[in-house]
């Protein structure tokens, strides 16, 4: 059957029509049962305290005459919340009038920290937002703790919980406590490697800066977890196996795994590595007119056939800038193209330097001095505006200016591009330290017992340079104050002036039972002036002249006979008490003296160097007038290296003298000495450490005797406890001394506290004295000895059972025999009271190995040392264990 189009098209659309009338016919009724839509007549704002209502209202996008729906309400509620003003809002609507009800946040009074010890307020201070006088807001509160625990983190205390807690306040303010739990500092428990064939785990570990927390890592900061350093290390991985040939080395993962209890980490490498390379054809190309390229490869470390070293090529081609810049080429690029053969595992080289314009300094630039001036930083410099670059002369301008002390130890001079390609700027920007100090410091020393120093010095004084120091100090058996100035420019000129005024106290001692005891007393007052010279960049000349006036005695009361002049004969030094060789340093004397240095100095930091050396040779003539006439040699030389990148830094330093005299005092055979007691060299604590002080040398020894009747016999025992010996060293005219050193490093935190410990070999002597004439005292009976005995005088006959004294000088230490009777006739035995020996004048050296600790605490520097004597001579006095406070070392 056909159907109409028109017929069709209207039968569709009554369709249509019939399924839209059937589809709106429940909205429809759905729409009836909806309440009819109200308009807003009002809106009140209830509960407020600090905001006003039309403040609150203005937040809300509900206003009057619109209509209300519960999705506006809605709205109305995210809009005010999100505000941050309000703990509590809830919105009410009854008849077109709505209500606003709140409950205002509170005002922070103010924060406070409990619980960080670890952390000071000054660094957590600055991670929290929150402020008094703000609004408080839960959620800035979660996010100031989260900032705090990131803190902790960063720290290595991945343990460390923070609980915020709220105090409430009259006028609704809130105190905000934020409560610390620190944690223990998460450690690396464990460091696994997996896929390394070719090196051990333990040789891998060592090369990384991250430890695993052992007891031997104690004082090392790289056993807490960083993952800082964790990138680091794989870093360190690659380069230690690209020095190993291994080009293809590569970390395929590094994971950091925290144990459940938050206090140890666990971290795994799986590492892939690789073939092992060696250097195929390496060559340099240089495009540069003044470098032969035939040459420089003949100069070159590596050859075809070694082992591939990354290393290596870093280093020629630093060494090759360092070249160009020699020849003043600063900006020459050197580019290593390297052809890798994976088939013969070879690594072929060439070094291609670009062509560049030779560059001249256009101008010096001195950044951050606010209190140095611009010349003293400037005198330092090798180079000057219009000279030809120079990196050598730019690297010795930096250590001259580190080694002026003003400024940070990392001082670098940085090179910048000038206003034409062939031109270069050079800039130095400094960061200033404290120069001037002020310190008052008491401690104990087992040198000086009792120690007390006070001293002010300003390194650079006014900002020129100049040197002001002034200093005191007392001890038990030492005083001294000094005064001194140093110009180091004088008229801008390179000449060095620096002049001191002194005076010290000196009370000289020796051990007997363990007891100090004084001596000779030896004040000396005087001046020195010096003026120095460099002859060139590594060359010093000094020249210097003073006075000094000694004054040396004696306690009457000790060692004179007859101190208070009621004997016959006057008060004089007695050697049986004293000895001769202190009798014969007694006096009053004038030296005048003249003298130079010549001091060759290239190390990198005069104060702490790490690197080069330096030698020096010193003379001092004395008589230029005054009472002493001599002349004094001595030499010194001492060098630095870099052992590893660690900074592992090992040294060596010899030094010698000798003093020649000009003046005949007296003959060997009275056993006097033509260099004074107090002009000779003395070594031992603390420059030769594992003795005790002055502990090696000529030294005479006065050994006491006992009496014993032995067989009916009377018989004279010696003492052989050294504590009980007395013991008095008297130097000698040479000396030398060697020393070998290793600065270990330690963590950064150990270096902060100013730790430095070093293990150490010292070897050196002191010798070449005459002998002086040797004292020995006799009594003859079996009574004790009493009262002043007139050793000094000749001997008298007694009557039975007195004491009869004798003294005996002999040059050597066998005691002569006297023969005495009694009253009756009987022959009397000899009772030796003491004996003195001379020992110790040996040229032998005396070798010592230990270990010490260098420490600049708050109460000034320490020193500790623990050292063993391997090898000493009769008479060496040993110690063990040595500490210093309050002096320098």
């Amino acid at each position: 059957m056909t159907i109409n189009p028109v017929k069709a098209a209207l039968l569709s659309a009554s369709a249509i029509a019939l399924s839209v009338s059937v589809l709106s016919a429940p909205v429809s009724a759905q729409v009836s049962d909806v309440a009819p839509v109200e308009q807003i007549r009002s809106i009140s704002v209830v509960g407020t305290q600090r905001l006003e209502p039309d403040t609150v209202r203005s937040y809300i996008r509900l206003r009057s005459g619109q209509a209300w729906t519960q999705a506006a309400g809605d709205q109305a509620l995210k809009d005010l919340y999100a505000t941050e003003l309000f703990a509590d809002v809830s919105i009410r609507n009854a008849g077109g009038d709505v209500t606003i009800e709140v409950r205002e946040n509170p005002v922070i009074n103010r924060i406070v920290l409990e619980g960080n010890k670890r952390l000071k307020n000054e660094k957590i201070e600055p991670e929290i937002k929150l402020a008094p006088r703000q609004i408080y807001s839960r959620s800035k509160v979660r996010a100031d703790v989260a900032r705090i625990i990131e803190l902790y983190k960063r720290q290595g205390r991945f343990a460390a919980t923070v609980e915020p807690k709220l105090v409430q306040l009259d006028q609704n303010r809130v105190d905000i406590v934020f409560e610390i739990n620190e944690g223990p500092k998460s450690k690396v428990r464990q460091i696994n490697i997996i896929g390394n064939d070719q090196f051990s785990d333990n040789k891998l570990r060592g090369e990384m800066v991250t430890k695993q927390a052992r007891l031997t890592s104690i004082f090392s900061s790289g056993t807490s977890y960083d993952p800082d350093r964790l990138a680091f290390d794989q870093q360190k991985l690659r380069q230690f196996y690209l020095t190993e040939g291994f080009a293809d080395f590569r970390v395929v993962s590094a994971v950091a795994e925290l144990t459940p209890d938050k206090k140890d980490f666990i971290i795994t490498y799986v590492v892939e590595e690789g073939q092992r390379y060696k250097f195929g054809e390496v060559k340099v190309d240089s495009k540069i007119r003044d470098f032969d390229s035939a040459a420089m490869t003949k100069s070159l470390r590596m050859k075809a056939g070694d082992w591939y070293n990354a290393k290596m090529v870093e280093d020629t081609v630093e060494g090759l800038q360092e070249s160009a810049g020699l020849f003043g080429y600063a900006f020459a690029d050197v580019n290593p193209q390297f052809r890798r053969d994976k088939e013969t595992l070879t690594m072929g080289i060439t070094f291609d330097i670009a062509e560049s314009p030779r560059v001249f300094v256009e101008r010096v630039d001195i950044n951050g001095n606010t209190i140095t001036q611009d010349k003293v930083v400037r005198r330092e410099f090798r180079l000057n505006e219009g000279d030809a670059f120079n990196s050598i002369q730019v690297k010795r301008t930096a250590d001259r200016i580190k080694s002026l002390g003003y400024f940070q130890e990392d001082l670098e001079i940085e090179q910048e591009q000038g206003s034409a390609p062939d031109r270069i700027i050079l800039t130095t920007n400094v960061e200033e330290k404290a120069t001037g100090q002020l310190s008052l410091s008491a401690g104990f020393s087992s040198i000086e017992n009792f120690i007390f120093q006070g001293s002010i010095e300003q390194r650079n004084f006014r900002g020129k340079g100049q040197q002001l120091r002034a200093s005191i100090s007392y001890s038990s058996y030492s005083k001294s104050a000094e005064i001194g100035f140093t110009e180091p420019y004088l008229f801008d000129k390179s000449i060095a002036l620096s002049g001191d005024i002194f005076r010290r106290d000196l009370n000289s001692f020796n051990f007997l039972n363990n007891d100090r005891n004084t001596t000779y007393q030896q004040s000396t007052t005087g001046f020195q002036i010096r003026t120095g010279v460099p002859i060139n960049e590594f060359l010093f000349f000094q020249a210097r002249y003073g006075i000094n006036y000694d004054d040396i005695s004696l306690d009457q009361s000790s060692f004179y006979t007859d101190p208070d002049g009621t004997g016959p004969l006057p008060a004089a030094c007695d050697p049986a008490l004293a000895g001769r060789f202190l009798c014969d340093a007694i006096g009053k004397r004038l030296t005048s003296s003249i003298g130079y240095t010549l001091l060759y100095d290239n190390r990198d930091n005069r104060i702490r160097p790490t690197r080069s050396h330096s030698f020096g040779i010193s003379q001092d003539f004395a008589g230029l007038g005054g009472d002493v006439k001599y002349i004094r040699t001595r030499l010194n030389a001492d060098k630095y290296w870099r052992v590893t990148d660690s900074g592992f830094i090992f040294s060596v330093a010899a030094e010698g003298g000798y003093i020649h005299p000009l003046e005949n005092r007296g003959s060997a055979a009275a056993g006097i000495d033509d260099i004074r007691l107090t002009d000779r060299f003395y070594l031992g604590e603390p420059q030769m450490r594992g003795f005790d002080i002055r502990g090696i040398g000529p030294r005479i020894q006065r050994i006491q005797f006992t009496p014993e009747i032995q067989n009916g016999a009377v018989v004279n025992v010696p003492i052989t406890d050294r504590n009980q010996i007395q013991d008095d060293a008297i130097g000698g005219r040479a000396y030398y001394m060697a020393r070998a050193e290793l600065q270990i490093p330690l963590g950064s935190g150990a270096k902060e506290l100013g730790l430095r410990p070093s293990i150490f070999v010292d070897a050196g002597a002191v010798f070449k004295v005459t002998q002086p004439l040797l004292t020995t005292l006799q009594a003859q009976s079996t009574g004790a000895v009493t009262g002043t005995h007139p050793c000094a005088s000749a001997a008298q006959p007694t009557a039975a059972g007195q004491l009869l004294y004798n003294c005996v000088t002999s040059t050597n230490t066998i005691a002569q025999t006297i023969t005495a009777t009694n009253a009756d006739g009987s022959a009397r035995a000899p009772v030796l009271v003491y004996q003195e020996r001379f020992l110790g004048d040996s040229w032998k050296p005396r070798l010592s190995v230990g270990f010490g600790v260098n420490w600049n605490s708050p109460f000034g520097p320490f020193r500790i040392d623990i050292a063993r004597a391997l090898l000493k001579e009769p008479g060496d006095d040993t110690k063990l264990f040595t500490f210093n406070v309050g002096t320098q070392f």
